[in-house]
């Protein structure tokens, strides 16, 4: 019997999200996001990882694109938090990718 292979949607939004999280400093900036648990302002989280502004924009666009990092306007600002639901489903993930059973699809995780 041959097992049943992960569907090619399900497996395309998990390597974005590998690939989203294969640079240090995006893990950085997930794990402080994580943490503070409330919308912030680019300039914070600068100050906070230590890079240029255009850098961790640039590290902040790839988050959103996978909806790691939800951005939300407040006057002329943009502030920065995590998405929780997304990042539930990142342990599932890396679990289904080391061999172990798939859970529920979760729409929240897209």
């Amino acid at each position: 019997m041959v097992a049943e292979l992960l569907d090619r949607d399900t497996a395309a939004r998990y390597a974005s999200w590998f690939r989203a999280l294969a640079d240090p400093s995006r893990v950085q900036i997930v794990e402080y996001l994580a943490r503070q648990a409330r919308p912030m302002p680019v300039g914070q989280i600068v100050a906070a990882v230590g890079l240029a502004q255009s850098t961790v924009s640039q590290h902040l666009k790839i988050l959103a694109d996978v909806r790691f990092v939800l951005v939300e306007q407040v006057g002329t600002a943009r502030h920065y938090r995590i998405n929780d639901n997304c990042i539930q489903c990142f342990p599932s993930a890396a679990d289904v990718v080391m061999g172990n059973p798939a859970p529920a699809p979760a729409e929240a995780c897209s």
